[in-house]
């Protein structure tokens, strides 16, 4: 039967067309991502409208999404796929067509839509396919959300009906007008943007330029093969490829988007990565005197220095520490009505008055440059008055989807074992564990080191940040993966430290 879910149906067969495959490891913590041709096909995609459609109506007691998709070469037909499910269950679309995805979430703001898909694989390589679905304004589908959905499908309970479709332009423009509301510039900052050849090269460009900068384009023209790097701002190869365009144009910023544009990189002046918790660190000092009295939400991967950070303290600005991920990060930041949350991967979330609590790195960046427009100084500068700590960049490590989680659950006892009989990690022994998203160790003095599992690919991430030496973080880091590497179910690494 056509519309029998399979779990694996052979590509560049009849079958493909014929049958239609699902796997069950795409359904992740927050977002639906697959391998197209390996887990899912078109026809899974129409299930999947279908599905969502059924959601919209007996979950929200809505009948319109807006749908919008990023630049892949398959990610127009998988858009066109999901929205005859939508309208065969008797759901409105209004498809904005090719947009980052915070264009998406805008669009919902702007038109009073509770729901909306997304078309897209985010960050992940080519090959990779997916969705990011609301659950409301600023808000996307959590885990229990997205076993609701997976419920749905496998039982092929879906609601019938005849919805209406129609295309909707301009957006964009809309966007445009929304991120300039607080004006141009005071001066004409010269950045460097790098879109890695994805969506946001399309856009990005745009809006800075609108916003008065000198904008020296990285990377921006559309090809989805990706000739360069994946456009992932915690990839190494491309931060480094936005320092050396710095470097060569006497640029004072640079600026990496990722795949579908919620993510943000970010390179200083003297062509240094500058890591997003570190960046989000220096935006709430920013922003924290504006508006006191408010938390700042950040995820379990960011530095240790917001807790003791002075300015926030005097501000009475309390720091929340929760899980890593898009959706948990939003759902927080809405419920505590934090002024802002941070996660070390880029995204980051401005609640009113300064955004609407969605992540979007194009407002992120224009936030960041009001920041250093306004300061005066350099980014270096603002950087280097931060304590000192060493950090090492998001290392990813294959562990297959039915194995990550329980080898994290292996790793948090062999370190509550260690804290117990104090055990010493880089010179330090282990004073507390969070346990919040894995385990994140934090040794006696406040150096610590993560252990959890990617919620949106079959991996493992380490984190790792010393407040004494870059000796120490090697330490850590070495430490961790010795002991992963202990549980015989990990792969290749997809970056590794430089060398010591």
């Amino acid at each position: 039967m056509r519309w029998e879910i399979n779990t694996r149906v052979p590509f560049n067969s009849f079958q493909y067309f014929e049958k239609t495959m699902i796997a069950p490891n795409g359904f992740r913590e927050y977002d639906l991502r697959w391998l197209l041709g390996k887990e899912i096909n078109p026809n899974g995609f129409v299930l999947m409208g279908r599905s969502y459609g059924t959601y919209l109506l007996r979950v929200l007691g809505k009948s319109q999404a807006i749908i919008g998709h990023d630049f892949r070469a398959y990610s127009q037909n998988l858009s066109f796929a999901f929205i005859v499910g939508l309208l065969s269950s008797g759901v409105d679309v209004i498809d904005i067509g090719l947009a980052i995805t915070p264009m998406v979430y805008f669009a919902q703001h702007h038109l009073q839509c509770d729901g909306a898909a997304a078309i897209t694989a985010s960050h992940n390589e080519n090959g990779w396919t997916g969705i990011k679905l609301a659950k409301g304004l600023s808000s996307t589908l959590g885990p229990d959300d997205i076993q609701l959905l997976r419920g749905i499908v496998e039982k092929g309970d879906f609601e019938s009906g005849r919805g209406e479709y129609r295309s909707v332009e301009g957006i964009f423009d809309e966007y445009l007008k929304d991120i300039l509301k607080a004006g141009r510039l005071a001066r004409l900052p010269k950045v460097v943007f790098a879109a890695g050849n994805g969506t946001a090269g399309l856009y990005g460009p745009a809006v800075l330029r609108a916003l008065g900068c000198d904008v020296v384009e990285l990377h921006c023209e559309g090809d989805w093969d990706f000739p360069n790097h994946n456009p992932n701002p915690e990839d190494v190869a491309f931060l480094k490829s936005i320092s050396e365009a710095i470097k060569a144009n006497g640029a004072e910023i640079g600026i990496g988007i990722d795949g579908d544009g919620d993510r943000i990189g970010v390179v200083d002046d003297q062509g240094r990565e500058v890591f997003s918790d570190k960046l989000g660190l220096l935006i709430a000092r920013w922003i924290c005197p504006k508006y006191p009295n408010r938390s700042i939400v950040i995820d379990v991967k960011s530095t240790g220095l917001f807790h003791d950070d002075p300015i926030l303290k005097k501000n009475h600005c309390p720091v929340i520490t929760w899980k890593t991920g898009h959706s948990y990060i939003k759902a927080k930041v809405a419920e505590s009505h934090a002024l802002a949350g941070f996660e070390k991967s880029g995204h980051w979330f401005f609640n009113d008055p300064l955004g609407r609590g969605y992540d979007d790195a194009l407002g992120s960046a224009a936030h960041l440059l009001r920041m250093l427009v306004e300061s005066g100084h350099s980014l270096s500068s603002l950087v280097d008055a931060l304590p000192k700590t060493w950090q090492s960049p998001t290392l990813g490590v294959f562990c297959a989807d039915n194995e990550k989680y329980k080898v994290v659950e292996q790793v948090v006892k062999l370190y509550e074992q260690d804290k117990q009989n104090g055990v010493v990690i880089g010179g330090q022994p282990i004073k507390e564990l969070v346990t919040v998203n894995g385990v994140r160790f934090i040794l006696q003095d406040d150096s610590w080191g993560l252990v959890r599992a990617s919620s949106n690919k079959p991996s493992l991430v380490i984190v790792a940040e010393s407040n004494t030496s870059r000796d120490q973080l090697y330490d850590i880091v070495e430490h961790i993966q010795a002991r992963l590497a202990g549980t015989g179910k990990i792969g290749e690494y997809d970056q590794q430290m430089e060398p010591r």
